[in-house]
């Protein structure tokens, strides 16, 4: 399970990955969950983000992956090139910080 993206708020850390059984899709997709959230987020990253099964989060979270996943959205889609190239990936980590 490649991680890719961690996103750190004040409140959750959210880790955004691939599964090794994606290789063999051909939409480019992300999973995305809190540390220890059983069942992840599915979310399409094409044609344009969108959800594709809610897992263990709560509608109000969906909209703050859906959000991030907007923001990250050309790094996923390049995460996801590489991914299916077999090539090595980076884990990009955002700390949001308070707004002063």
């Amino acid at each position: 399970m490649p991680k890719i993206l961690l996103y750190i708020t004040a409140k959750v850390i959210w880790q955004f990955l691939f599964w090794n059984t994606d290789y063999n899709e051909n939409r480019a997709h992300v999973h995305v969950g809190k540390r220890n959230t059983e069942h992840l987020c599915k979310i399409w990253l094409e044609p344009e983000v969108e959800l594709a099964q809610q897992g263990d989060l709560t509608d109000a979270q969906i909209k703050e992956i859906l959000a991030i996943a907007n923001d990250y959205r050309d790094q996923l889609l390049h995460q996801w090139s590489l991914f299916k190239q077999g090539k090595r990936l980076r884990i990009l980590t955002v700390r949001k910080t308070k707004k002063k």
